[in-house]
């Protein structure tokens, strides 16, 4: 049995899109009691914006601009 260091070098080593894939099923695998129409309303809203990000329609904010920005207007 591999330890969990030396499956997370061979899963790093797989290309990104199996890699994708696998995170995709672990965290499905973690999920209990999700109700499918959430789920699905949620994937809609993940997809929906990594297109508006990917055809240029939308900037994206990187993180930490976007939570100092949120602590800003917290104060």
């Amino acid at each position: 049995m591999l330890s969990i260091e030396q499956l997370t070098q061979a899963v790093l080593s797989l290309p990104s899109a199996s890699r994708s894939k696998l995170a995709e099923e672990l965290v499905q695998s973690l999920e209990f009691d999700v109700d499918p129409a959430i789920q699905t309303t949620w994937l809609n809203i993940a997809q929906q914006r990594r297109d508006e990000i990917r055809s240029g329609s939308v900037q994206a904010i990187d993180g930490q601009k976007a939570l100092d920005r949120v602590r800003q207007l917290l104060e």
